[in-house]
């Protein structure tokens, strides 16, 4: 992302330099897939793909606000939120969460440009949440609290856009921590450092394809979820165990019991892994990822051809301990645990093997944790 362009892109629609610049971060999701909805744990690292605002405040409460990206530009009052379609609401949401908060307003003059994949699973609508949330926190001069703006963040992600996420994206997008991945108990919102095993790399490896949230089987899986915790008695299924799904396969049927055995499953998992990181053991953190991958396929059912032939590559390579699919599933990325000594050769066999498997290319991000939204110097 050329930071030099939007503040020029700045300058040349609004007459002078921005006054301020914000960002926040993408994420990847390590393990603990689809067990934020449920109150579970999981264990995502902020990285350093993001997405930047620069801005000037305004005395009144007009947003002009220019998407470089896109080559395109809103204008509304934060008042009168109203757009639910397209890149225009998220601002329209933030806004709307904001003020139902009982925050104090102010509009602004910005643009936003950002370089975290769209619809790839590493949490780009995250992202521009909690850009925007710290844009206009530098306009209107309310406190910041990164657990509360990650709640209302969540707010526009499940009743403005209208997607049953959890709180994992937004929370680590505004909590993310430099250096360390970050074990979250999304019913306290407690968190909890999760260094990488020495001599270890993060690498994203985005299969190239993309699928919408709205419109897939997200909705769908949380309902089967929901389904099972009322058969077995509990209000969310964190507060059930493998065991007692177990006891219940016939009750639940096929589809309820499996998505209960892959939540339940992998919130252990999560706790597995952070005991395994305390250590320093990269051969068990990087078995229970590949666990993670099985069960995501065959019991929740969320991946896709595309993020099983990636897996299956990464998986084959000489350092690579671990790897599945990341994000809400069906397309995008998965997410790979590299010894630092095959980096190189890893990326360069993984992009040749797929490529010449695949009719869409990929790509390959060597990652490192970063810490949440932020304003920039």
């Amino acid at each position: 992302m050329n930071d030099q362009a939007i503040r020029a892109a700045f300058e040349s629609r609004f007459g002078a330099p921005p006054a301020r610049g914000v960002r926040a971060p993408g994420r990847v999701n390590l393990i603990g897939e689809h067990t934020d909805t449920s109150d579970g744990f999981v264990m995502p690292m902020a990285i350093d793909r993001e997405v930047r605002v620069v801005l000037t405040p305004r005395a009144d409460t007009t947003v002009r606000l220019v998407a470089f990206d896109l080559e395109d530009e809103t204008t509304f009052d934060v008042t009168q939120p109203s757009v639910k379609d397209g890149w225009a609401s998220y601002l329209h949401g933030v806004a709307w969460a904001l003020a139902e908060e009982g925050l104090p307003l102010r509009g602004f003059d910005g643009v936003v440009s950002g370089d975290v994949p769209r619809g790839a699973g590493l949490s780009s609508s995250a992202a521009i949440e909690l850009a925007l949330m710290r844009a206009f926190y530098e306009a209107s001069g309310f406190d910041w609290d990164a657990k509360r703006m990650a709640v209302l963040a969540r707010r526009v992600e499940n009743e403005w856009v209208g997607v049953a996420s959890g709180i994992m994206d937004q929370l680590i997008c505004a909590c993310g921590e430099e250096g360390t991945a970050l074990t979250i108990d999304c019913r306290d919102l407690s968190l909890e450092p999760a260094p990488l095993p020495a001599g270890y790399t993060v690498v994203i490896l985005d299969t190239g394809t993309r699928r919408g949230l709205v419109d897939s089987e997200y909705n769908q899986r949380k309902a089967q979820v929901d389904e099972a915790a009322q058969i077995l008695g509990v209000t969310v299924l964190r507060d059930a165990t493998p065991e007692s799904v177990d006891a219940q396969r016939e009750a639940l049927g096929d589809e309820p019991y499996r998505r209960a055995r892959h939540v339940t499953r992998e919130n252990r998992r999560v706790l597995e892994a952070a005991a395994a990181m305390r250590e320093g053991d990269a051969e068990t953190l990087g078995a229970l990822i590949n666990a993670s991958h099985a069960s995501l396929r065959d019991d929740y059912e969320v991946s896709g051809p595309a993020l099983d032939r990636m897996v299956e590559i990464a998986q084959a390579q000489p350092g690579c301990v671990g790897a599945r699919m990341t994000g809400a599933g069906f397309a995008g990325c998965a997410v790979a645990l590299v010894a630092d000594d095959a980096l190189d050769a890893f990326a360069g066999a993984v992009k040749e093997a797929y490529d010449a498997a695949s009719d869409v290319a990929c790509s390959v991000y060597v990652v490192s944790p970063q810490d949440g939204a932020s304003t920039l110097d």
